[in-house]
């Protein structure tokens, strides 16, 4: 959408106060979007996607900031993280909720948290799993109805979260890491019998080794292989080749073990394995559906690229715990707005892109052409405001000193 920059006698103060109002019911605001991206996407062939993206930062006041893995840059960078949902169908996807990371050391600082305006509810650690878990539960809460959920390794690689999304009564196709371990038989764990020597057993044991997904995969034949078409992709067909069993699952814990589908995928013409996954579809769902849903995480990360491109997402300038969440919420709104327009014009042009729309957005939308005079006030306005603020700046330093 066009940025504050873009736009003719915008009060940027007043936008940025927006994002910290209490007149804005947000809750309601976000509850909303999530409604209306059900109804323009939602049913039983739509897929929530759980993934996060990384803004770089500057110093340390900003809300969650800190030296993490900043999976946009590939390296741990001072940044913050955002949890994301997307929710999508077919090519088409939104983003739908946000949530941002706090570090556990910020959660063990509360003047560092009150200072960021963390609310006090907030002001504990969460993993990211635990976050995503939460997501998924609050989008059921909201009615948002999907087939599948769709995990990368960072996530998948948690049991725990697995066993939760699981426990929610949802089917997920999660990425996971090739050190995975499973089981080919049915562990069938239970406390060994106590021989009446030494301590009495009480850790359950399972009765079938385990062995890594990848060496698993290592030990198939070529014949094994099947080759899956994706989905029409701009370039052509997508397609992929999988390995496909059904395995054991189980956490050293549960009573039971889990049973599960396994995937592990290559790239046509290449001999490196670039996915294995888990899924706990039921057992008759076929390898197609389950290499499909696997390969629409493509789109969330396709949904970062044109929010952060078009939508500034990554373009704000406050420091807050509620402006971080209302800023994504707003550009929430934007990316629905886009893809509702999307789908509408796709019938008539094809291959309509967000950007060939925000393009459009900016040449029919009427902006009034500035006179040199209201153009020198804008500029001297500007230039106010950042002697304003060096100027704040300087005193703040000198009363550390």
């Amino acid at each position: 959408m066009l940025r504050m920059g873009e736009v003719n006698e915008i009060d940027h103060q007043a936008m940025q106060h927006m994002l910290t109002s209490g007149a804005i019911d947000w809750h309601g605001f976000g509850a909303q979007i999530a409604r209306e991206a059900d109804a323009l996407l939602g049913g039983d062939k739509a897929t929530l996607i759980i993934d996060e993206s990384g803004f770089a930062k500057k110093g340390e006041a900003s809300a969650g900031v800190a030296r993490q893995w900043n999976g946009r840059l590939g390296k741990v960078d001072n940044c913050q993280v955002g949890v994301f949902a997307n929710l999508c169908r077919d090519s088409m996807a939104s983003l739908i909720d946000a949530h941002l990371y706090l570090p556990e050391h910020w959660a063990n600082d509360s003047d560092r948290c009150n200072k960021a305006a963390i609310p006090e509810a907030h002001q504990r650690y969460q993993s990211k799993c635990e976050i995503a878990l939460s997501m998924i539960e609050k989008a059921l809460q909201h009615g948002v109805r999907f087939g599948y959920v769709a995990i990368d390794a960072g996530y998948g690689k948690d049991a725990a979260f697995l066993r939760g999304v699981d426990n929610l009564g949802c089917t997920f196709v999660a990425d996971v890491h090739c050190k995975q371990m499973i089981y080919l038989e049915d562990p069938a764990p239970h406390i060994p019998d106590w021989n009446g020597r030494g301590r009495r057993p009480t850790h359950m044991k399972a009765q079938s080794e385990a062995i890594r997904v990848d060496q698993w995969a290592s030990e198939q034949p070529d014949t094994a292989w099947r080759h899956i078409k994706l989905r029409e992709g701009e370039k052509g067909a997508l397609e992929a080749q999988y390995l496909h069993t059904l395995v054991w699952v189980w956490d050293g814990t549960e009573p039971q073990a889990r049973r599960w589908h396994l995937l592990v995928r290559r790239e046509i013409g290449a001999r490196e394995i670039s996915h294995y996954c888990l899924s706990n579809a039921p057992f008759e769902t076929p390898l197609q559906r389950l290499a499909q849903v696997q390969a629409q995480r493509f789109f969330i990360e396709h949904s970062f690229r044109e929010a952060k491109s078009e939508c500034g997402m990554a373009d704000y300038q406050v420091r807050r715990w509620d402006a971080w969440h209302h800023h994504m919420a707003l550009v929430m709104l934007a990316t629905l707005f886009l893809v509702k327009q999307k789908m509408q014009g796709r019938e008539q042009w094809p291959m309509l892109s967000v950007n060939d729309l925000v393009t459009a957005l900016a040449h029919m939308l009427p902006r009034r052409q500035l006179t040199a005079e209201e153009l020198a006030e804008i500029i001297h306005k500007r230039h106010q405001r950042r002697s304003s603020a060096k100027q704040s700046s300087v005193r703040q330093n000198r009363a550390l000193e």
